[in-house]
């Protein structure tokens, strides 16, 4: 359960023993009478302050009471904590009701990707530890990022130029063996950063994903765009690529719990890292060698595959209709540029047995409205997409500078905006920081979804979780442009009335 000011209230309880026994009564003390007034005043000043403090306590622990936090569409509060929402003898308005017995998906958690660029920004600002601990950190202060996206070598977001871990002076040449692997270049400020976020939350799920293999793979001899070469040889040496990769961030005590083998195999871009690889192709890839090397190398990181649009569906489907393929896949994950929200949900009902994953989508220059981004980001992805069964939810960059960057050296997006903004050291929290925090800060890895109620597509959309240790996480949001909405959480046989959320905004509860 969430307890607030324990350490506060256990001080002065401690400093108040030396002057009051057992049974509450000022101790008899041997001091002038001189003395004795003004000791007996600070006697009972402080014995308020204990019984005040003590009374917080109890609120605060108080198990017919949800504790509350809103964020409004106007932006006039943000993540604010607000009156509990206590225990009534009848609900009115909408009921929320969450079934106890019906527990969904156990979530591995929320956040976002660490690009090159995001790793950069954050690196070389003088508030870097700052920034680090708000973004990883489990106070209820903080954002409470649980689940990191990291991007093997280059993308579209860049701090220096895009490299891969086996780049040759000649993309001609070939390295079958690998003797020119390494992450060195990850050191600089990569490999830093994710030590830092594991530091500061040692139950940081990580995901590691490719934008493209080294050029001399591939058959444009290219990091920008081209298809992986089909060859044997090629295919055995990437997918030793993936185990060294592995092998090398463990040697640096990081463990990587999922590998996506490709990001967004359908695009092929000649101005960032990008890379095709057919689903015939990825069926070979799969089956025949990142399979069996990761069995033979004894490597437990879960495999996932797709890592593209939901309009595609027919690709990941195709992939797990091969059973000797779906015997090696952990999971699939989505993006959410293109397509039926929904689809993910569709897919889990085909495929129970292979978890859902919500990797990527950005806000930008095309949505700079507060209320709008909150209401779409709240109601398609980090609500919508864990009633769809995603197990997490991650946004795409998770800090980028004023600029939209920076992008050394490639092209792509040019008004992405990422979960925070770095400029001269300092950052500001974008939308997407509130949108996820409803989540991230409260619903911990291992948490349960329970089922639900659903409502109309302009009235309040809810999702809950029990964390394992026991505490309940509710998050409503009321998505209507004009009304106010009010309503009752309705569970264990008791109602907590809440009224008037405001338009576009989003609570969530706590218990």
């Amino acid at each position: 359960m969430l307890v607030y000011n324990k350490d506060y209230i256990h001080d002065i309880d401690h400093s108040m023993r030396g002057m009051i026994n057992e049974t509450g009564i000022c101790r008899k003390n041997t001091r002038s009478k001189a003395d004795d007034g003004a000791i007996r005043r600070k006697s009972l000043m402080l014995l308020l302050v204990n019984l005040l403090v003590g009374a917080q306590a109890f609120i605060t622990n108080n198990n017919d009471e949800y504790q509350v936090w809103l964020t409004t569409g106007d932006g006039s509060k943000k993540l604010r904590r607000e009156a509990p929402c206590l225990r009534t003898p009848n609900g009115h308005g909408h009921s929320v009701w969450v079934d106890r017995t019906k527990r969904r998906q156990t979530m591995e958690g929320f956040g976002a990707s660490l690009t090159n660029a995001a790793a950069y920004v954050i690196f070389h600002s003088s508030n870097r530890h700052l920034i680090m601990r708000d973004l990883f950190g489990n106070s209820l202060d903080d954002l409470g990022v649980s689940f990191l996206r990291l991007v093997m070598g280059a993308s579209d977001f860049q701090g220096v130029n895009p490299y891969t871990y086996d780049d040759l002076p000649n993309n001609h040449n070939t390295d079958f063996d690998l003797n020119h692997f390494s992450i060195d270049k990850d050191r600089a400020f990569v490999l830093p950063i994710v030590k830092e976020a594991r530091s500061i939350n040692p139950n940081l799920r990580i995901l590691a994903t490719p934008w493209t293999a080294p050029a001399w793979m591939k058959t444009s001899h290219n990091m920008f765009g081209g298809e992986l070469n089909g060859g044997g040889q090629y295919l055995e040496a990437y997918a030793k690529y993936f185990v060294r990769f592995i092998q090398a961030y463990q040697a640096e005590g990081i463990h990587i719990d999922y590998l996506s083998i490709q990001n967004e195999p359908l695009l092929s871009r000649n101005d960032y890292p990008t890379m095709v690889i057919n689903v015939d192709l990825m069926k070979t890839f799969i089956r025949d060698h990142v399979g069996p090397q990761f069995r033979k190398g004894n490597i437990n990181t879960k495999l996932i595959v797709y890592d593209h649009n939901w309009s595609d569906s027919w690709y990941p489907e195709q992939l797990l209709s091969d059973s000797s393929v779906k015997q090696y896949v952990s999971g699939v994950a989505w993006h959410g540029y293109d397509g039926n929200h929904d689809v993910p949900g569709g897919f889990h009902n085909k495929h129970p047995d292979v978890g859902m994953f919500f990797t990527e989508i950005s806000g930008g220059g095309w949505d700079t409205n507060f209320a709008s981004t909150l209401t779409w980001d709240s109601r398609i992805i980090f609500i919508g997409q864990t009633l769809n069964w995603a197990k997490a939810v991650g946004l795409w960059n998770l800090a980028l500078d004023e600029n939209h960057g920076p992008r050394v050296g490639v092209g792509g997006c040019n008004d992405c905006r990422g979960v925070i903004t770095v400029s001269n050291g300092w950052y500001t929290k974008n939308v997407e920081y509130y949108a996820m925090g409803h989540l991230s800060r409260f619903v911990r890895p291992g948490a349960v979804r329970l089922q639900t109620n659903t409502f109309g597509w302009d009235e309040l959309r809810s999702v809950a979780f029990v964390n394992t240790d026991g505490s309940t996480v509710i998050v409503v949001q009321n998505p209507s442009t004009s009304n106010s909405a009010s309503f009752s959480l309705d569970l264990d046989a008791k109602h907590y009335q809440y009224d008037n959320l405001p338009p576009q905004s989003v609570v969530t509860f706590v218990k």
